[in-house]
């Protein structure tokens, strides 16, 4: 049982450092990462000490938990590199994207949700705008945008792009 728990102990430790620091481990080209290792050497260790602890032969334990390790850590690079498939990496333009006010937004602060993206961001007017109004993205900074209220007040279904200023 002992080398079991050495086991998942040791890929429980990689598991945390690779989503702490990042993929420290990368065999073949992003074919086998440090996190699918880890969470391999997890089950391995766990389904091994389980087994162990229920008095079964030792050659199943190491055969079971070694197929159950095999087949997971497959299972969770394929999750892993899907999740990073979908990572574009690249910035969009945000001048002229509408969205909405979620809180009050001010000369100083206020926050905004853009018509398309699932993160708020952190906003400011040159004039108080109220929640729940409509606005426009003007001009985008590091990590604020300046936005003004959408005009004309018609509603729209679809997002619009409108002229960036200069």
């Amino acid at each position: 049982m002992t080398t079991f728990i050495i086991i998942g102990s040791i890929g429980l430790c990689l598991l945390v450092v690779s989503m702490i620091l990042g993929e420290l481990i990368d065999f073949g080209d992003g074919t086998i990462s440090g996190t699918s290792l880890g969470v391999g050497a997890v089950v391995f260790g766990a389904l091994g000490a389980i087994a162990t602890a229920n008095d079964l032969p030792t050659w199943t334990a190491y055969a079971g938990s070694a197929v159950a390790a095999v087949l997971v850590v497959i299972l969770v690079q394929r999750l892993v590199k899907s999740l990073a498939d979908t990572e574009d990496g690249t910035a969009r333009p945000l001048a002229g994207l509408e969205g909405v006010a979620t809180s009050r937004i001010t000369t100083t602060a206020g926050e905004v949700s853009l018509d398309g993206e699932l993160e708020r961001r952190l906003a400011w007017a040159n004039q108080v705008i109220t929640e729940g109004t409509r606005i426009v993205v003007v001009e985008e900074t590091p990590g604020r945008v300046l936005v003004a209220p959408r005009w004309p007040s018609a509603s729209s279904t679809t997002p619009r792009r409108w002229p960036q200023s200069t």
